[in-house]
């Protein structure tokens, strides 16, 4: 039997069925995104020496088999860190899943890994509210990478938004600026605060956050087709349903997380790492997946 380097801990159980997962393949990035989860105090994040140190490619595949095999999962999103620093291991692990989405921060050329393969492209802002997350330059270089897309490049490219108290006046200068480009189409996910966290980003109550759903809900039907949240996620994030929806997490039901930690993996409180505020959630996947559970399979998404 082939060894699985993986600890599952919290509500995360060996005998479970998880239709997804997620993993982090590397926790090397070539950004230092203030925001980003993952880097979090607390969740298992630290970053080997080498990028060639840590768990060699042949080890994270086998896992993934078995946990695959175990758990009956379908679909794989592959993160970081940067995933795309590891291509090779992205070419070999995306034959393992039936459904694959790869995140990546756009500032590393993408690689046709063909149509069952959708990447999601990270930008938060305007030029000079996404950099002041992301870095000086960024939103500039994944403008260039979404802009200089090949025609025939066959798998999708989404770009996803991560909505803030800080940006959510500006996200229409955004979808403007992405409609410029060679994407298919954006999605917005919102912030998701740490317990306690009064930062710039985090509304201090889903009353006030309110109006940021309304304005996505606004762009959807100005840009219908373009825009990809459904109306039912979105209505789902309102104060009088957010509450019951994340009282009963959908991802933590269907989704296994899966952070690198030295030489395994490990599961955190949830895909969000360890310190999350649930309440406050905003996480696209949570309340895309209760509108998705909430409707017959025979109605849009």
């Amino acid at each position: 039997m082939k060894k699985i380097r993986a600890r599952l801990t919290g509500s995360y159980r060996d005998d479970a069925r998880y239709p997804a997962a997620l993993v982090n393949v590397t926790n090397h990035c070539n950004l230092s995104c203030s925001h980003c989860f993952v880097f979090r105090d607390g969740n298992p994040n630290q970053a080997s020496r080498s990028i060639r140190d840590g768990m060699r490619d042949d080890e994270i595949l086998e896992t993934l088999r078995a946990l695959r095999d175990r758990h009956g999962i379908v679909s794989m999103l592959w993160m970081g860190g940067e995933p795309l620093l590891k291509p090779h291991l992205l070419e070999r692990g995306l034959r393992l899943f039936s459904r694959n989405t790869v995140t990546t921060n756009g500032t590393v050329p993408l690689v046709d890994f063909g149509p069952g393969a959708l990447y999601v492209v990270s930008l938060d802002g305007p030029e000079d509210l996404n950099d002041r997350i992301r870095g000086a330059g960024v939103f500039r270089r994944v403008i260039r990478t979404l802009s200089r897309i090949p025609e025939r490049f066959a798998s999708p490219v989404q770009v996803q938004a991560v909505v803030t108290r800080r940006n959510q006046h500006r996200l229409e200068e955004l979808v403007e600026a992405v409609r410029g480009t060679r994407a298919g189409w954006m999605t917005f996910s919102f912030y998701v605060p740490r317990a306690g966290d009064a930062g710039d980003d985090a509304w201090p109550t889903n009353q006030e956050r309110a109006a940021a759903v309304r304005e996505v809900m606004r762009l959807g039907r100005e840009h219908p087709g373009f825009i990809r949240n459904s109306t039912r996620s979105l209505e789902l994030m309102l104060p009088e349903h957010c509450k019951r929806v994340t009282d009963a997490c959908p991802a933590k039901r269907h989704v296994l997380p899966l952070y690198m930690e030295h030489d395994r993996f490990a599961t955190p409180f949830c895909c969000y790492g360890n310190d999350v505020d649930c309440d406050r959630c905003g996480a696209w996947v949570v309340f895309h997946l209760a509108a998705k559970l909430a409707r017959p399979s025979t109605q849009s998404q």
